[in-house]
């Protein structure tokens, strides 16, 4: 909204200053441009439990720069505390919601900017989505990284862990000490998932303030870069630069780059198209795979390597894979310094961030290198693969950075699922034999909500006779954290009719990672050439009808009723 605008707006109802009145304002005030800051701080999860701190933060530097702020809040939700029941199938819904809510906190007062705080799984996506409808002047501020467990250890560890205790093999002292230092602070889970994931990709969409990604949620300099946004926003106000001259067709592609390096989430092909849906942009995660074999991987974080968050910000977080990509990158693009990406890298290298970071990573006596590689010194491209095929018509992803090279191809038998839930209990029974791949279908957007597998996957990891020999195919998806050959978003999915629906047990699935291709190829173990496996595909779908369904109400009717496919995106139409 115009400046001109919303000072005409504030002048219609003389109540609108009364109102801000009796919440201490003061005359003053009104007559200041008037900054929402709308943040996710609750006693949901470590990510977002501090963000009133950066929010306030935030607040002061929007006051020292003439400005006067006004605090909302959405709590966002975790989707560790939603594991194992029916609460994960509300967990991809919320981000929609939470888009929703910021977005109605931005239409009925007339703001001159907006500050968003938020860093995990959902809240961060959605936030960008607001932005992206609001089009007003915006800085996101990520919440950062959480301190690294014991030995380097993360949050992770819960996934075996709570394999190995329905087994019985972990004593009561190790699930203590786990639930001491799991999350030894605030701030986001330590592995490059998917809340690491989306704050790399809200600096690198230029978004976020050059640094802030994943800086740890402990050190004083948080608060400092939030207070630098609060002054920002103030700039961005006077000059009009609002989200969409930031977040272009060029910010994403940089963007989709900066993902291949890190190793991102899987999940960022959910919310990246969810994003640039919002702003009227088309993003095809295929886009993602070729851009990914054209950039060389070049991090080594958990859980695809082996250090934690914390330790990817000190050896130059997001401004030093850029500058490690700098002649693969539009360094022209606009971010929210009010800068080009080129100059606002050159000034964050003149003003010694990049020395001061890695004086801090000194003190792990571990070399950047180990941890943030040139491009020379990596012999991989990209990290996640998007697979096509008569079983996912309309594409699937696959995290192959993760998958070890043996199982890039392979052919098993299909053991069949109709909930996560099933495939579990299989599991954890001992029922899946080696080689298998277990099919988890009804479980995409419009069937369940999209639930994550990580208890699933996790269970197989523990499983030694499983582990590296199991796949695992789904139209639901996947945790950030998740590792091994897991095959996600299989669209269409199986409640609208997809191929998926079809599958039987012993039919044989082919995974060809480096041909891009997830195929039924065979029947009862025998297999079958293209033309007799379309043939009978099709007579199975003639046999076909829709499995009687768990009856859903409320927000999660009102999503599955709604969403659109995983590979668009996932979001409500």
């Amino acid at each position: 909204m115009s400046k001109q605008r919303c000072e005409r707006v504030r002048d219609l109802w003389s109540q609108v200053d009364a109102l801000m009145m009796g919440m201490n304002w003061t005359r003053e005030d009104v007559e200041k441009p008037q900054i929402l800051v709308d943040d996710v701080q609750g006693d949901s999860h470590p990510g977002s439990y501090h963000l009133d701190v950066l929010s306030e933060e935030a607040s002061i530097g929007i006051y020292e720069a003439g400005g006067r702020p006004a605090k909302f809040h959405v709590t966002d939700i975790c989707d560790g505390w939603a594991q194992g029941h029916e609460g994960m199938n509300f967990i991809l819904c919320s981000r929609g919601i939470i888009a929703d809510m910021v977005e109605i906190h931005a239409s009925v007062i007339p703001w001159d900017g907006m500050i968003l705080l938020s860093g995990c799984d959902k809240s961060t996506p959605a936030h960008l989505m607001a932005a992206a409808r609001m089009d007003i002047p915006t800085i996101h501020i990520p919440g950062g990284a959480m301190r690294s467990g014991p030995g380097n250890s993360t949050s992770g560890l819960a996934g075996p862990l709570s394999a190995r205790k329905k087994k019985g093999h972990v004593d009561l002292a190790e699930m203590r000490d786990y639930k001491l230092t799991g999350c030894p602070s605030c701030g986001a889970c330590q592995f490059m998932g998917t809340a690491s994931t989306m704050q790399c990709l809200s600096e690198a969409l230029g978004m976020a303030l050059p640094g802030t990604a994943l800086m740890p949620a402990t050190m004083t300099e948080i608060r400092r870069m939030a207070r630098a946004a609060g002054k920002q926003i103030m700039y961005l106000a006077d000059k009009g630069i609002t989200a969409r001259k930031i977040m272009t067709k060029a910010n994403f592609v940089n963007a989709m780059k900066v993902h291949a390096a890190i190793g991102g989430s899987t999940n960022a092909y959910i919310h990246m198209p969810a994003i640039a849906h919002e702003i009227g942009l088309e993003i095809d995660p295929r886009e993602f795979d070729a851009i990914g074999q054209e950039i060389k991987y070049i991090t080594n974080i958990q859980p695809s390597g082996k250090y934690t968050a914390e330790l990817f910000w000190f050896a130059g977080g997001i401004p030093m894979v850029q500058h490690m990509l700098r002649d693969q990158l539009d360094l022209d693009v606009m971010t929210v310094t009010g800068r080009s990406l080129g100059d606002s890298l050159a000034m964050l290298e003149e003003d010694g961030f990049f020395n001061r970071c890695l004086g801090h990573l000194k003190s792990y006596s571990i070399p950047q290198h180990d941890v943030i590689r040139t491009p020379e010194q990596s012999d991989k491209c990209g990290s996640i693969a998007v697979l096509d095929g008569n079983l996912a018509p309309k594409g699937a992803v696959v995290k192959y950075a993760a998958v070890k090279p043996d199982m890039h191809q392979h052919v098993g038998p299909a053991a069949v699922f109709d909930s996560e839930d099933e495939a579990q209990t299989a599991i954890i029974g001992g029922r899946i034999r080696p080689g298998s791949v277990v099919v988890i279908r009804y479980e995409g957007p419009k069937g369940s909500g999209m639930p994550e597998m990580f208890m699933t996957t996790d269970a197989i990891v523990y499983d030694e006779t499983l582990n590296g020999t199991v796949a695992i195919v789904t139209d639901g998806r996947f945790s950030g954290a998740t590792s091994g050959p897991c095959i996600g978003h299989v669209s269409p999915e199986a409640v609208d009719g997809g191929p998926i629906a079809l599958v039987e047990d012993d039919d044989l699935i082919e995974i060809n990672i480096p041909e891009r291709a997830l195929q039924v190829v065979g029947v009862k173990g025998e297999k079958k050439t293209p033309e007799e496996m379309e043939a009978i595909l099709a007579e199975r779908r003639k046999n076909w009808t829709l499995p009687e369904r768990p009856q859903k109400r409320g927000v999660l009717k009102r999503y599955s009723d709604s969403a659109v496919s995983a590979m668009e995106g996932a979001y409500m139409r």
